[in-house]
């Protein structure tokens, strides 16, 4: 039997700080404190902050709503997904190669334009991007309940990709504008960031319940109505000072964003993840002559577009994402770190989910019940690190969390089959968030002082599509290696337990690794970067 692979999205948001800069820089590295501890940015000292860089205090918790909500929205659709999948697949009659792709389709578009609508939303302001993009999840959350056939469906999840883009890459430049550095801030991050466990939370709990009565498509529904309201109510609130930028003209769309290298990045991304989805059901499908060549082009796009930037940076034009950034060591760490952290948080989250339903035959809804102790921690980690990270050391901070999440895995590589849920099971899903949020919310600081303030959306669609490539591979990967470890199963039956146990524990084993080498890059990349996150005076 092959093994789903369903990206979980628990998005946090990425924080990131203005750098006054020339227009023609497209990159300027910081500088540090004799030190060496703390990255400082190269702001002028006479600068104060614009009219738009605090909203009134009545309005905060309005742009704290609208921006956390959005997000969260998404990850309920995907905890919904995770539930009914099976009852979707039956409903809507798809055929077993492409019963995975209602749910993988919105995290492959939403993460290779990711870096295309994080330069759109510096050209053309972040609250017009964002509520285009809310605009755009109303509608195909409705069109997706409506959908009658398995290719509508597909279809419709992968236009949601695109407007989850549009909101992630907009809503980070959003709250960054609405709030001065400091605790305000580091909170405001904290709040969207522990937002998102809420939703898939709920999205678990609910789609377990609406799936058993009154249908899965009215957790579409039900998202189509909060975006709706959310909507309406960023209309209305959601202050015309935020995101704003100086008039769009043709010839500053046509400059300003480097569209040949986001086309060429974008679409070697598309390539490699189909390509991963394809070979992590089927290994022998990477023998396929048409996948071959997916796989060389997108390749030598790759090839391709890391001269590209070269080229755009030495003539001082927009590069997406320029070459320099990779010298810095923190940088560097952060976004590996991520891309590790993230694809091990959710592969444990999905196998774990096939060990209580698979395993010990649960149903969908007694197993989102089990599943829910991470949405508890993961609230508490993002509510904790946003009060504590400007007064603890960084690295402190994300070494502990990284040590917590990381007996996770370990525990359910160890689980028996029969165990009872409170001795391997429960401890393992309250763990294995810590680290993921713990990481998300400090790097969101560590990150402002790398991007300068008229890539702010550019940047986070740096950061978010580390993340979801990241989850992408991480999933594929591991669930690769656990379909090829029970095809050479002893058993003769290759779905019965024994069989599916043992691929299951040879995947945790392999998150386990993943884990350790997170934390030595941290420890490695992150030592000694002092407190982040403080109020600028």
């Amino acid at each position: 039997m092959s093994l789903p692979t369903q990206p979980l999205s628990h998005l946090s948001a990425i924080e990131l700080e203005s750098i006054p800069r020339s227009p023609s820089t497209i990159h300027q590295p910081v500088n540090t404190n004799n030190q060496g501890d703390i990255p400082l940015t190269t702001l002028n000292s006479n600068s104060q902050a614009s009219p738009s860089s605090k909203v009134a205090k009545a309005r905060t918790v309005i742009v704290i709503t609208c921006v956390a909500v959005v997000t969260g929205v998404n990850s309920f659709l995907n905890g919904v997904l995770v539930v009914a999948t099976p009852a979707i697949a039956r409903d809507l009659e798809l055929s077993v190669g492409i019963v995975l792709w209602p749910v993988t389709i919105q995290a492959l578009t939403c993460g290779c334009t990711l870096l295309l609508t994080g330069s759109i939303a510096d050209v053309v302001g972040s609250r017009h991007t964002y509520l285009v993009g809310n605009f755009l999840q109303t509608l195909t959350s409705l069109a997706c309940g409506l959908s009658k056939s398995g290719v509508q469906l597909i279809v419709f999840r992968a236009f949601a990709g695109i407007a989850a883009s549009l909101c992630l890459t907009s809503a980070v430049s959003i709250i960054n504008d609405a709030f001065v550095p400091g605790r305000g801030r580091n909170l405001a991050f904290a709040s969207m960031g522990g937002g998102q466990p809420v939703g898939f939370g709920l999205g678990l709990t609910l789609g377990g319940a609406l799936t058993s009565s009154i249908g899965w498509v009215w957790g579409f529904y039900l998202s189509a109505i909060l975006n709706g309201i959310v909507f309406a109510l960023s209309m209305w609130q959601l202050p015309e000072g935020v995101g704003k930028v100086e008039s769009v003209t043709w010839k500053r769309l046509g400059e300003e964003i480097d569209w040949i290298g986001a086309l060429m990045i974008s679409a070697a991304l598309a390539m490699l993840s189909y390509i991963l989805a394809i070979v992590s059901t089927d290994s022998s499908e990477i023998h396929d002559p048409g996948n071959i060549v997916l796989l060389t082009v997108a390749l030598v796009l790759l090839v391709a577009f890391v001269g590209w930037m070269h080229r755009q940076e030495k003539r001082g034009k927009p590069a997406l994402i320029p070459n320099s950034l990779w010298k810095d060591k923190v940088f560097t760490s952060i976004c590996l770190n991520v891309f590790l952290v993230w694809g091990s948080f959710n592969a444990v989250e999905q196998f774990g989910n096939f060990v209580l339903q698979n395993i010990q035959e649960l149903s969908a809804v007694q197993a989102g019940v089990r599943l829910s102790p991470a949405i508890v921690t993961g609230i508490l980690a993002n509510i904790l690190v946003g009060l504590l990270v400007h007064r603890i050391r960084a690295d402190w901070i994300v070494i502990l969390s990284l040590v917590l999440s990381w007996s996770s895995p370990l525990l359910l590589a160890l689980i028996k089959p029969r165990a009872t849920y409170w001795s391997f099971l429960f401890p393992a899903f309250l763990l294995n968030p810590i680290g993921a949020d713990g990481l998300f919310t400090v790097s969101n600081l560590l990150i402002t002082s790398r991007f300068p303030m008229k890539t702010q959306g550019l940047a986070g669609g740096v950061f978010q599509t580390t993340s979801q490539i990241g989850k992408s591979v991480g999933l594929a990967v591991t669930t690769l290696v656990a379909n090829d470890i029970t095809a050479g199963s002893s058993s003769r039956d290759k779905e019965a337990s024994p069989a599916l146990m043992q691929g299951y524990r040879a995947a945790f084993w392999f998150l386990v690794a993943i884990n350790s080498a997170s934390l030595c890059m941290s420890v490695w990349g992150l030592r000694r970067i002092g407190t982040v996150g403080k109020k600028q005076d």
